[in-house]
Formats: structure tokens, C-alpha cells, sequence
């Protein structure tokens, strides 16, 4: 049977690498986008491209019922973990219930796979390293719904027999990032920061500790997940092994943009302070398909294009619901 692929979010940094390794698969691939956190430009050669909400019913409705979709790509978010307290009435309108929507249509259009990338913020306060068998814990509302996504997904398959995938990715880095979002992906903060000469915010002491993924090593795994029945019905922690604590990134973050750190610290937020995962069982599905790139190196590699696109104005969220200790920087 021909594949005809549906991939949401794949105008943004994540979805346009996943789009790009379906297409380069010889994949029909099928762009739905609300260009909200992504960019045209990313869209890569040879895909199709809706402008669209995961909220509009009837337009998801017209196009599965017109492309007859075989595969769903479902990366379409607004990732803002921390920001996600302030938000949540956007956050699970977006986050939940637009994934809801396409699960609908997957049942609905009888999908073989529907290949969602979660997140590691479902593990919340666990004891890292997170391995795929413990039991999540998420600490904000952005995991909550993520968590959320995933229990239905699991509860779709065994009422209606729709085929899953979940991934959970964390701290995904590389070229075609937002590097202008203020909110989330903190390399892509630290360098244009450092493009517009301005401070590199930390909030609290930096201690706390992340491994950064490059997306080299996430996106051919996601991209292949849909063809290898294999990995049907299961979940699998991606991404790098190795955590950095915050204030070293920083540093290495200014080492590969060739300056010197100059770091504002800010008042600490709450937040988990310690998150990374186990990759052992995706090293065993996947690990053909990984490069394991170094942290020094994949930042080279971003620097090099962030050098090359420029700098980015931060965009201010402007729907915030809750003031309540919302950070000063985020007013």
C-alpha cells in the first residue's frame, strides 16, 4: 500500500527534519502547519503543504478524507514547559485537545500508525536516569497533557485497534530552531542573546542539569518509526545520554559562538532541576540511525547556522492567563 503521510507541525523544528527523511524515504508527505511557532522556509522541497489548526475539525476532516492519510506525524505543539503554569487553558486546548482531534481522524480513516512525539516532561519529579517503565509523574501542565495524550492513545489502540508510536525527545537542538522564542529551547535563547550582544539569562544558580539532543539523532528515528511494525504500540525515551548542567551549557554555548560568557542570572522558577532519560531500548530499535553527536559538536554545527540566518526578536506571548509568579523576565 502506498504511504501518504500526514505530519503535523512540520513547518517547525522538529517536523520539518521528520518531513525531510520521509521525503528522502520516497514518501507522499503532507504538511499541516499553523505557522504559529514555524516558518515556511523550513517546509522542505518536495512536500505539500496546509495552512491549518489541529483545531479545526472539519478542515482535518477534509483532509483525511481527501488524501486518504495512512500515517499521522504528530509533532505539532506548543512546547513551553514552564511557561505551560501561566497557560493552561491554551496549553490543553492546543496540546490535548488538538491531539484528540486527530486521533478521531485516525480511528475514523483507519490510520496504521499514529507516531506521536511526547516528552520527557512526562516523567516530571521521577528519579532520573527516566527509563520507559517508570510511572510518570508530570510537574506542569505542558506534561500533563502530553501524559494525557499518551493514555488515550494506549486506550484508542485497545478499543479501536489504531497502531501507536511515543517518543519521548528532551531538549532537541539544531538547525531550523526558533531561536526568536524566548519561552523554551534555552541554546537557541543563549545564541541569539549572544547575536543581539545581550546577556545570557539562567534562571536560578544553573545548576540544574539537562542532556541536549542534536536533532541528527532524533529525527531519522521518528521519520523511520512508521515503516518498522516492530516498534508498533510502544514507547521510546530519544535523544542524548550525557547531562550537562545549565551553566556549562551556557559556557560551551559561547565557546562555539566564538565569545566570551556573559551570563545574567535571574530568580530560580520552579521547575524539575534534574531530567534525563535512559536510551537503552531505542539504541536497540534505532541505533543504526543515530550519529551520537557530542555536545561540542553539535553546538558548531547549530552555531555555524545561526551565524548564517541571524538573529531573531523575541516574541512575547501575549495570551498569558495567570500572573501569579510568573517571572518578571516573561512580563
Amino acid at each position: 500500500m502506498d504511504a501518504n503521510i500526514l505530519v503535523t507541525g512540520g513547518a517547525g523544528f522538529i517536523g520539518s527534519h521528520v518531513s525531510k527523511e520521509l521525503i528522502k524515504k520516497g514518501k507522499r508527505t503532507v504538511i499541516f502547519d499553523d505557522l504559529s511557532g514555524g516558518f515556511k522556509d523550513n517546509i522542505p522541497l518536495g512536500a505539500e503543504f496546509i495552512h491549518g489548526s489541529v483545531l479545526d475539525v472539519e478542515l482535518l476532516n477534509k483532509i483525511f478524507s481527501e488524501n486518504k492519510i495512512t500515517h499521522i506525524y504528530h509533532l505539532a505543539a506548543y512546547a513551553a514547559e514552564g511557561l505551560s503554569h501561566f497557560i493552561k487553558n491554551f496549553n490543553y486546548n492546543n496540546n490535548l485537545i488538538g491531539s484528540v482531534n486527530l486521533i478521531n481522524q485516525a480511528v475514523n480513516h483507519n490510520v496504521e500508525c499514529f507516531i506521536f512525539t511526547s516528552s520527557i516532561a512526562v516523567y516530571g519529579t521521577s528519579q532520573p536516569p527516566f527509563t520507559e517503565g517508570a510511572i510518570p509523574q508530570p510537574a506542569d501542565p505542558y506534561g500533563i497533557a502530553k501524559y494525557a495524550v499518551e493514555m488515550d492513545l494506549k486506550a484508542s489502540h485497545e478499543m479501536f485497534g489504531l497502531n501507536y508510536i511515543i517518543f519521548r525527545p528532551h531538549n532537541v537542538y539544531g538547525e531550523n530552531q526558533n531561536i526568536g522564542d524566548k519561552y523554551r529551547n534555552v541554546i537557541g535563547i543563549f545564541m541569539n542573546c549572544i547575536l543581539q550582544g545581550k546577556l545570557m539569562p539562567i534562571f536560578g544558580d544553573g545548576s540544574q542539569t539537562r542532556a541536549f539532543s542534536n536533532i541528527s539523532d532524533v529525527a531519522p528515528a521518528i521519520a523511520h518509526s512508521g515503516f518498522m511494525p516492530e516498534t508498533y504500540n510502544q514507547i521510546f525515551n530519544i535523544g542524548a545520554d550525557k547531562p550537562y548542567s545549565v551553566k556549562t551549557l551556557a559556557m560551551e554555548t559561547a565557546n562555539a559562538m566564538g565569545v566570551t560568557p556573559d551570563i545574567e542570572y535571574l530568580d530560580a522558577r520552579k521547575e524539575v532541576l534534574h531530567a534525563f532519560s535512559d536510551h537503552r531500548k531505542a539504541q536497540k530499535y534505532f541505533g543504526h540511525l543515530m550519529q551520537n553527536i557530542s555536545l561540542r559538536d553539535g553546538l558548531k554545527e547549530m552555531a555555524s547556522w545561526v551565524r548564517k540566518v541571524g538573529s531573531h526578536e523575541s516574541q512575547k506571548f501575549h495570551n498569558i492567563e495567570i500572573e501569579k509568579n510568573l517571572p518578571s523576565s516573561w512580563r
